[in-house]
């Protein structure tokens, strides 16, 4: 049995994850720019992204003032509003949703911070399941290094420095996502990742990508898909109907 609402919408829904630092968002942005390029209705969605509760995070991550419940409960908000305002519609007029991070994002980082697994589990049985979903898997110390060396300071819960895990921010930060990368190592197989070797070039990802959505849902894509000429772009807000 699923864990999801199956998507019995025209449109496809693809997703990626990973923990910092690991490149998903580089590759779905060239993946999403490759589907448009091909003549297909495109559409984006980021994490933690909702204009209903972004000043209500912003204040909260200021002040230092979430517990990990607390922290879980907003991301979910933020996720169901996505969902249903700007998601499902995309989904029902035909178009590809590419989301840099789903649900999956909560079921790793809110267990690395100590919330039951079953109850995050059950929090997001209301989403869509995903067409596709690719887990950019790649070792720890990688990806620090792509992180630190293009930062100039860690965040405080990005660090996980609410956890009380080391004094050190680079150090809390090591410890934090190591939690976050066996979170998602645990759950690859049982949620279908398709595992994308993070650690190779950015063009070799890129191309196995490309090679699974057309594997897995090309024949699809050309049926129900709506298509839109070349030139053209979906471009929409998460609070605002889409325009196609």
């Amino acid at each position: 049995m699923s864990l999801f609402v199956p998507n019995r919408y025209r449109g496809k829904l693809i997703v990626v994850e990973g923990i910092d630092g690991s490149g998903k968002s580089t590759q779905i942005s060239l993946l999403s720019h490759w589907l448009r390029s091909q003549g297909y209705a495109v559409a984006f969605s980021e994490w933690n992204s909702s204009p209903l509760v972004r000043q209500t995070t912003k204040r909260g991550k200021k002040k230092e003032m979430f517990t990990p419940t607390t922290f879980s409960l907003l991301h979910a908000t933020d996720f169901a509003d996505r969902l249903e305002s700007y998601i499902v519609p995309l989904l029902k007029a035909g178009a590809i949703v590419c989301a840099d991070r789903y649900a999956y994002t909560a079921f790793a980082r809110d267990v690395a911070r100590g919330v039951g697994r079953r109850w995050v589990r059950n929090l997001y049985r209301f989403a869509i399941h995903p067409n596709l979903a690719f887990y950019f898997r790649v070792p720890l110390d990688v990806a620090l290094g792509r992180i630190l060396g293009g930062r100039d300071a860690l965040k405080y819960y990005e660090a996980g420095m609410d956890l009380g895990l080391a004094r050190d921010v680079e150090e809390s930060f090591r410890i934090f996502q190591g939690r976050i990368l066996d979170e998602y190592d645990a759950m690859a197989k049982e949620m279908g990742f398709h595992i994308i070797d993070a650690t190779q070039s950015i063009e070799t990802q890129q191309l196995r990508m490309r090679e699974i959505v057309m594997n897995e849902i090309g024949e699809s894509l050309k049926n129900t898909v709506l298509h839109v000429p070349k030139t053209g772009e979906i471009v929409a807000q998460p609070s605002t109907a889409p325009v196609l």
